[in-house]
């Protein structure tokens, strides 16, 4: 039994050894700045600015700030994987690319998903506990976000 164990072991450890191998691009721009960022397009507080860089910005930009397991595999390609989906979704680097009206519905989503504690996922928040967001934090970003939505509503 001991001898099988270990044979399951070294082999886990040989597997585990040579995915390390494999390292996916990182999301980083080298500083580049968007003008069609989100925070470019839209006059926001400090406040509102900062929550959504915290809370959303890693993985629905352009650029993530990268954490000591972001290069150790497996998680280094579930990362990758969670990340091109974020981005799929919503990338808030493009965001003034987006139609007056595909913003409006962009925002309402937005909105909705933090209200039903949706966004941040939950397993980002294990790791990234900053990134939370408190029943003010949540007021705070949905009230801009709202405001903001009418606003684009009301122009013609």
């Amino acid at each position: 039994m001991k001898k099988v164990l270990k044979i399951i072991l070294v082999t886990m450890l040989i597997i585990f050894i040579a995915i390390q191998f494999y390292q996916p691009a990182l999301n980083i721009n080298k500083g580049q700045v968007y003008t069609t960022d989100f925070t470019q397009v839209y006059k926001m507080p400090v406040e509102v600015k900062a929550i959504f860089q915290t809370s959303c910005y890693d993985c629905h930009s352009n650029n993530t700030k990268n954490t000591w397991y972001s290069n150790i595999q497996p998680m280094a390609l579930l990362m990758k994987r969670h990340i091109d989906n974020g981005k799929e979704k919503l990338n808030f680097n493009g965001f003034g690319n987006l139609g007056r009206r595909r913003q409006i519905s962009k925002l309402e989503g937005i909105a909705n998903q933090i209200k039903n504690d949706e966004m941040p996922l939950a397993s980002y928040k294990i790791m990234h506990s900053n990134a939370k967001l408190s029943k003010e934090r949540k007021k705070i970003i949905i009230d801009w976000i709202n405001k903001t939505a009418d606003s684009l509503s009301t122009v013609n």
